[in-house]
Order: structure tokens, then C-alpha cells, then sequence
């Protein structure tokens, strides 16, 4: 076991070193350390668009954006900023709502938090609401440095060798609403169809949490190097609302978010992974219904530390994922969450824990859903994924899930460990 540990953390040691020669991420010049607490003192106004202008299921491109009205209602959402003593500071069309969504500032939290209840009541306003600020689900680091495929625990859990004879995700659409991805890291070269910024809105550079999360659901298979993602011929969609505030931590606020929300509706992606937590939000709950209406599955990390899970974890249509070790009082499936092989964002692989990394993985196992029936709506595949998902007591005891019995109820047939997964259960 010792000389075993001594080759993988041989094996380990080679890659990052071959990995150096990659530039490290840099940080944005736009985002300071305090843009949570800037993002506290804003609020969000939705103004209503003419039903002319939207089309449901559609793109939303020159014709949405240069609609005539749109000059419109940008005047008038500065005069409405002006008239509550507030400045108009940004904006972004939200066509699965039929809103312009604006953001205005105010002096503090409390001015934000008076001000868009106020707004709420201005018959000339769709809605408003104070801006909130998430954050990610995950840590980085672990006494145990063997990044390798042959001890990532979904490896041997979910029979992935065996799983990707028959599904790698190929061509299916997965966003990551996160921080900035490291699309240079070798094992990720080539793995992200596009990338958007919607915090700094320029080419976002590579950051921890966003880069790990990319790895685990998609990083490249068979090239000899660190690991293996669970879906490793996704298309991935590097969609970044979240900034770095160090340590691995990350925050993203509701604009942010909803500007990611409605380019991954746009994009018409098949799976969202969204392995971060906050306040229940009105905008973002609406546009995660728009996006289950499109037949888009969506995944949640679970907050251990919130009582109902946290948001959007808890929004129903959204598959929750817990850790192992957690039981949390929501309905969830559980996967591995502790001491998960991730590619970094330096160009090395290290360990990371978090049920950001949990989701992670069920985001890739979704792929090969999606992949293996793409005829199956979220709904279903929900069902297919955790048949018997209910509330758990304090005191029960959280069941991993059963991948390739889940394969087999979405293809029909057996794709691994088929002496025992051929009695679905």
C-alpha cells in the first residue's frame, strides 16, 4: 500500500511539474475584494417588455437588443433611479422573462433593501428586488495528494471504464455558472465550446473553483494525464458570475447570476451545474423555471449549513446533491464529496472537497443521461436518477447513488456492472 501511494504521488509530482509551464491566472483589474459588498448596496429593477419583442424558446440577438423600445425604457429606468435617489448602473435583457433588468445603486444596504420595496410598488415597474450575494461549495487541499484517476471515488463507484463504452456525454451541452475556467489546463484544452464573463464582461482568466468544477464533469479521457471527467466528451460552456475572494472561496451576485442564467437558456444548454448558494431570489427562481421549461436539467450544490438545503438548491425541479457525510433535511441524491480528484487552476491536479464537487460529478452523470435518452425531459431524468428520493431524518444514514442502475433505467438496457445493475432498484 505504501510503495503504491509512493507511485501515485510520483505520478502526481510529474504532472504538475510538467504543468508549470502553464501561465498563472491573473486577476481582473475590475474586481476588487470588496465587489460583494458593492454588490449589496444595489438593486435589481425589471421593466416589462412589449410581448412583440420576445419570442418564447427563441434567441434573443440584434432584433431583442435593438428593439426600439429598449432605448425607451432605459431613459425611463434613469428617471426612475432619480426619482428614488438611486444612480442607473448597469443593465442586461432577460427575454425568458420578457424583462430589461437594471441595476441601480444606492448609498447602503438599507437604502437598497427601502428603495426596491418601493420600486415593487411603482406601477411603471415589473419588479424589484435588493441584490444578493452567493457563494461557491467547495475547499481546497487534503492530506491525501493522489489526483489520479485510480482514486477518484466515482471511478470504481459509478464503473466509469465500463460506463464509457456506451456514453461520454458526447455533444451534450453542459453550463457551469461559476468563477473563471482555465480552458489551457491540459486536461481541459479543447473541452469548452465558449466562454462568457459576465462580471468583468472581458476574457475571464482561470480561476480555482470554476477550473475544478470544469474538470470533474469534463476533463479529458485517455490522454495520460491527471483525471478522467465523469462526461468527458461534454461541451462545456464556461459561463463566469462568480469572482474569486480568495482561498478558493468565490461570490457571485444576483445580476451576475442572472445574466449567466439567461445566456445558458439562449444557449439552449442541456444540463446547468450550479454548485453555489445564497438567499432565496426571486429573478433567479424565475428564470430556473424558465430554464426547466426548456428541458434543461438543472443541478444544485447543498448547504449543509442551511436548513432547507439553501438556493437554488431547494427550488423545486432542481436535483439537489449532497455529500456522503452530510444529511441534510431536503430531497437529495448523494454523491461523493470529500478528497475528489480536480484538475487546478495553475495547470496542476489536487484535491478538493465540497458538495460544489458532489454536484459536480452528478452534472457529468447527467450528461451520459442526457446523452444515452435525449428524448427524456428534467423531470423524468429526475426520477430516473433518484426514484425514492425523500426527506431525511437527522438520524438516517444518506444512500450513494446507484449509477448504473440509473443508466440502465434511462437506456433500457444494462451499460455497467451488469451482474448486479440488471435488477434496477
Amino acid at each position: 500500500m505504501r510503495m503504491r501511494a509512493l507511485w501515485l504521488a510520483g505520478l502526481l509530482y510529474a504532472a504538475n511539474a510538467a504543468a508549470q509551464t502553464l501561465p498563472l491566472p491573473v486577476d481582473p483589474p475590475r474586481l476588487q475584494a470588496n465587489a460583494a459588498d458593492g454588490a449589496q448596496r444595489q438593486v435589481l429593477m425589471m421593466l416589462k417588455v412589449a410581448p412583440a419583442h420576445y419570442t418564447p424558446g427563441g434567441r434573443y440577438g440584434d432584433d431583442y437588443v435593438n428593439a426600439p423600445g429598449r432605448v425607451s425604457r432605459r431613459h425611463l429606468a434613469g428617471a426612475i433611479a432619480r426619482e428614488h435617489g438611486l444612480v442607473l448602473r448597469d443593465e442586461w435583457p432577460m427575454p425568458a422573462l420578457g424583462v430589461d433588468c437594471f441595476v441601480l445603486d444606492a448609498s447602503d444596504r438599507a437604502t437598497a433593501v427601502s428603495q426596491a420595496n418601493a420600486l415593487a410598488t411603482d406601477p411603471r415597474v415589473e419588479s424589484a428586488e435588493a441584490m444578493q450575494v452567493f457563494h461557491v461549495l467547495g475547499t481546497s487541499g487534503s492530506p491525501r495528494p493522489d489526483p489520479l484517476y485510480a482514486v477518484q471515488p466515482v471511478a470504481s463507484a459509478w464503473h466509469l471504464d465500463e460506463m464509457h463504452a456506451h456514453a461520454t456525454g458526447k455533444g451534450v451541452r453542459v453550463a457551469i455558472v461559476d468563477s473563471g475556467v482555465a480552458r489551457n489546463h491540459p486536461d481541459l484544452r479543447g473541452q469548452v465550446a465558449l466562454s462568457r464573463d459576465f462580471v468583468s464582461r472581458q476574457d475571464s482568466p482561470g480561476e480555482a473553483h470554476g477550473t475544478e468544477v470544469a474538470g470533474i464533469i469534463a476533463a479529458i479521457g485517455g490522454n495520460g494525464l491527471g483525471i478522467v471527467g465523469v462526461a468527458p466528451q461534454a461541451r462545456l460552456l464556461a459561463l463566469r458570475a462568480c469572482w474569486e475572494n480568495g482561498r478558493a472561496a468565490a461570490s457571485c451576485s444576483s445580476f451576475t447570476l442572472a445574466q449567466a442564467l439567461q445566456f445558458a437558456i439562449d444557449a439552449r444548454v442541456q444540463v446547468l451545474n450550479l454548485s453555489l448558494t445564497g438567499p432565496s431570489d426571486r429573478l433567479l427562481a424565475r428564470l430556473l423555471d424558465a430554464a426547466l421549461a426548456r428541458d434543461i436539467s438543472i443541478i444544485g450544490a447543498v448547504d449543509a449549513s442551511a436548513p432547507d438545503g439553501g438556493f437554488p438548491a431547494s427550488h423545486p425541479g432542481v436535483l439537489a446533491v449532497d455529500g456522503l457525510t452530510h444529511v441534510a433535511s431536503i430531497a437529495s441524491v448523494r454523491a461523493p464529496a470529500d478528497g475528489i480528484p480536480a484538475t487546478k487552476a495553475d495547470g496542476s491536479w489536487g484535491l478538493v472537497s465540497g458538495t460544489s464537487f458532489a454536484a459536480a460529478q452528478v452534472s457529468g452523470l447527467m450528461a451520459l443521461m442526457r446523452q444515452e435518452s435525449p428524448g427524456l425531459g428534467p423531470a423524468q431524468l429526475v426520477t430516473a436518477m433518484a426514484p425514492a428520493r425523500t426527506v431525511l431524518s437527522s438520524t438516517e444514514r444518506p444512500r450513494a447513488i446507484n449509477a448504473c442502475a440509473v443508466m440502465q433505467r434511462v437506456s433500457g438496457h444494462c451499460v455497467c456492472a451488469c451482474t448486479t445493475a440488471s435488477i434496477v432498484r
